[in-house]
């Protein structure tokens, strides 16, 4: 099988779980690189490039093609709205969703509530700002692109103090020695999908399907499916500050073990100045539980806070931030 994959060391490590765990059932993968939009506008912030689809549209648009037989994302990056022509039909079992702070020699502390104030924190994620500002609005936040390895860089040289990343990248990476804290869940919430693998196939190919679906982690697929209902019925993406994790019976982030389980969302106004934070028990139906929980939302104040955003964002010019 022809297995599309982003060519930066996190995508291809992604990419060889798929092509490892493909060989344990007798198929041979072949790695196909690709270079998204996002991977090519590094000087400029996610979101005002333009939010959706950034790591995924030449993935998608080779599958569709015929090019490569099967794409591997990162769910995290894989809009809402794909393409009909396109499924998701496994996700490989889940790394941790968490959120991590990274911090530089030269910052002296060890976790966020013991940053001094006024110092640089890195992230390309409004979620991450909004979150990083309503918790510590004594801290400054500064634009943060590039892959995990250049991420790092840019905090051991002092360019900034501190980072946030994603655990699930470094923890691939093998790179955990970089982790000074990880912000724990609820209190701090990841992008929905976050730490899941996505493996995405053209609707019809029952032949692929059918071979990708022995993949599939049955319980982070539903609880990603719920994490996914609730951004996709907030009609959220890069540009708006949105997060979502289920958290499994016994406390376990990001995977849905039984009926337990509750789907945690947060909205916020990219200043961090307003915050909604709502919970939910993830029930039978994993999508009805992600839309319930946005509907709820809605009710409470999500609708006028979303409506403003997108005000500001067709006023406003796209500014660095």
């Amino acid at each position: 099988m022809r297995i599309g994959t982003r060519g930066s060391a996190l995508a291809l490590r992604q990419a060889r779980l798929v092509q490892a765990a493909l060989a344990q059932h007798g198929i041979t993968g072949e790695l196909v690189t690709f270079t998204t939009t996002g991977d090519k506008r590094l000087d400029e912030p996610l979101s005002a490039i333009g939010g959706k689809g950034l790591f995924t549209a030449e993935l998608e648009r080779a599958l569709a093609r015929g090019t490569i037989d099967c794409a591997v994302h990162s769910l995290k990056d894989l809009p809402t709205d794909r393409a009909p022509a396109l499924a998701v039909v496994a996700v490989l079992p889940r790394e941790d969703p968490r959120d991590v702070l990274v911090l530089s020699s030269a910052a002296r502390a060890v976790g966020l509530a013991d940053l001094p104030r006024g110092s640089r924190v890195g992230t390309s994620s409004l979620r991450r700002r909004a979150q990083l500002l309503a918790a510590h609005p004594d801290l400054e936040v500064v634009e943060l692109r590039g892959n995990v390895p250049t991420r790092i860089r840019k905090v051991d040289e002092g360019q900034v103090h501190a980072a946030i990343l994603a655990a699930a990248g470094l923890l691939r990476l093998e790179a955990t020695q970089h982790i000074a804290a990880y912000l724990d869940v609820p209190a701090w919430l990841p992008a929905a999908g976050q730490g899941a693998i996505a493996v995405q196939v053209r609707r019809g190919e029952e032949g692929a399907t059918g071979r990708l679906a022995l993949l599939n982690d049955e319980p982070t697929m539903r609880a990603v499916s719920a994490e996914r209902a609730f951004l996709a019925a907030l009609d959220g993406g890069c540009q708006v500050p949105i997060g979502a994790v289920v958290i499994s019976t016994d406390g376990r982030p990001g995977i849905a073990d039984g009926p337990g389980a509750t789907l945690h969302g947060v909205i916020a106004e990219v200043s961090g100045r307003r915050v909604l934070r709502g919970a939910r028990p993830l029930g039978p139906d994993a999508v009805a539980c992600g839309q319930a929980l946005a509907a709820e939302l809605r009710v409470r104040g999500a609708d006028a806070m979303l409506a403003a955003m997108r005000d500001m964002a067709r006023v406003l010019p796209p500014q660095p931030e």
